[in-house]
């Protein structure tokens, strides 16, 4: 099993999760291009994301896999299985639609990073504390801060690559997928009740992508299922495939 995170996202976002999942699969969780502890690059786009994933199954002589994707991982899952359905063995699409998503809160986000003074940072607390201004949510705070890395001489610096991702954020707000791209085989979307990344009205558009998706919904969860309610995350995903 493949995980791929979200955007401003990494591995780390999906350890407690995976561990519970290991009992059933090979876990591996990557860190997208820019994020976490991949190379920086100057390319970022989905289609980029898709040959990245492929060429580490390459490497690792892994010709087929059950592929996890949240928010941004999501669609470059979505995007993988329906340009390369051999590599796929099952897909599973966590709290994202096929369709465009351009919300100003990425905006506030992405600001509130440029706008942090690193030469005088002293601690993730405090960064956290600055973010305020411009991003209420705590925990949304907590999470930007996870991109904050310390040198051995204790200097801080972005982990992503925050000016290609600032660049590209545009990019990745788009719909990865083209009108006829589809995906035939197995494919399972789990979504947040109190989120608004999927909604109704896209639901035609999950099953004319892939036909045979079911949708699972967990009501107490926000955007993150396999965080705000790990345990209901995992007995889903676990269902055997339709």
């Amino acid at each position: 099993m493949l995980v791929l995170h979200g955007l401003l996202g990494s591995s780390r976002n999906w350890q407690t999760t995976g561990r519970d999942l290991a009992a059933h699969y090979h876990v591996v969780a990557l860190d997208a291009r820019n994020h976490g502890r991949s190379p920086h690059a100057d390319g970022m786009s989905y289609e980029l994301m898709v040959d990245d994933v492929l060429a580490w199954m390459e490497a690792q002589a892994m010709p087929r896999a059950t592929i996890v994707g949240h928010s941004m991982g999501g669609k470059i899952a979505m995007l993988l299985a329906c340009r390369h359905p051999d590599r796929v063995e099952r897909l599973v699409v966590v709290d994202v639609a096929p369709r465009d998503y351009s919300w100003q809160g990425h905006r506030a986000e992405f600001m509130a990073m440029h706008e942090l003074n690193l030469a005088s940072l002293q601690s993730r607390q405090e960064a956290e504390m600055r973010f305020e201004a411009r991003v209420p949510d705590l925990g949304m705070r907590k999470f930007l801060a996870t991109n904050l890395a310390r040198d051995d001489a204790g200097d801080w610096s972005w982990a992503i690559n925050l000016p290609v991702l600032t660049e590209a954020l545009p990019r990745l707000e788009k719909d990865a997928l083209a009108p006829d791209d589809r995906y035939e085989g197995p494919t399972q979307f789990i979504l947040g009740g109190r989120s608004r990344y999927v909604q109704e009205s896209d639901h035609d558009a999950i099953r004319r992508h892939f036909p045979r998706a079911t949708l699972s919904t967990i009501p107490e969860s926000g955007h993150n299922p396999h965080m705000d309610c790990r345990a209901q995350f995992v007995e889903l995903l676990l269902r055997p495939a339709e």
